[in-house]
């Protein structure tokens, strides 16, 4: 199926690894022109050589940005120009106990999460409703309707998301503009990735005993009996990137396999 996306804009927060790097290479397949972003300067070119490694002829730019840092979002924002498709994906994520949570980690986990979604889409939203086209997409998670009970501050930030973007879908009304959430179950991300397999070495366990141990414990009836790959993920953010996807507006579409028990 051709998505119709050859020549479209994309920017995606937090894209060096994980789900944002697979957004941005499965949209890079699909013909668009990709700018990915990440905190750290370094590691953001190092990403963007090895999808020009990947996609040689295919437009794609970098910027770095700490979303944590009020001043360096400012100035990215000055450099987005003419963008069609916002994947608001960059996030933080940590296992703690409620009570250790303190007020500081709570107010971090709102400013990246939450306002890096509110200030991209704020600049861009306006720009995409006057050309009456675009596409804006929130990388929320299942953990935004079904609250760990150790990741509250997490959850927290994920329902917020969905929110936001249920709220913006209500501007684009007459327009060809769409904005839509994914809610994500638990995704082999590089962060996940590197939580597991330090919880492996601690337990001296074999990393894929530990990741089947993880999901029998927390998703047990998980259809998908394993983690979502990234680029499973990345798949439904290129059709709801796609024009051909005009009439899902104002929905949070499950890419959980089964976490969610909800209808």
């Amino acid at each position: 199926m051709d998505l119709k996306l050859k020549g479209k804009r994309a920017f995606i927060s937090g894209s060096t690894q994980g789900i944002g790097f697979a957004i941005a290479q499965q949209l890079l397949k699909e013909g668009a022109d990709v700018t990915i972003n990440g905190r750290h300067k370094q590691r953001t070119e190092k990403a963007k050589e090895k999808l020009r490694e990947q996609f040689p002829n295919a437009n794609i730019s970098a910027l770095s940005a700490d979303f944590s840092k009020k001043e360096e979002v400012e100035e990215l924002l000055t450099q987005l120009e003419d963008i069609d498709i916002l994947v608001n994906n960059v996030g933080i994520f940590s296992v703690k106990d409620f009570g250790s949570v303190v007020d500081e980690d709570w107010y971090q986990y709102f400013e990246i999460n939450v306002m890096s979604c509110v200030r991209l889409s704020r600049q861009l939203l306006p720009k995409m409703l006057n050309k009456e086209w675009g596409r804006i997409i929130f990388i929320s998670s299942e953990s935004g309707v079904n609250i760990p009970e150790n990741m509250i501050h997490y959850g927290m930030t994920k329902s917020a998301m969905s929110a936001i973007a249920n709220g913006l879908s209500k501007l684009t009304k007459g327009t060809e503009v769409t904005v839509n959430t994914i809610l994500g179950g638990p995704t082999y991300s590089h962060g996940v990735a590197e939580v597991i397999e330090q919880i492996a070495r601690a337990q001296d366990l074999d990393i894929e005993e530990m990741k089947t141990a993880i999901l029998q414990q927390s998703n047990p009836h998980m259809l998908l009996q394993r983690f979502i790959d990234p680029s499973e993920i990345a798949h439904l953010v290129s059709y709801i990137s796609s024009p051909l996807s005009l009439a899902t507006n104002g929905a949070s579409l499950r890419a959980d396999s089964g976490a969610l028990k909800t209808i």
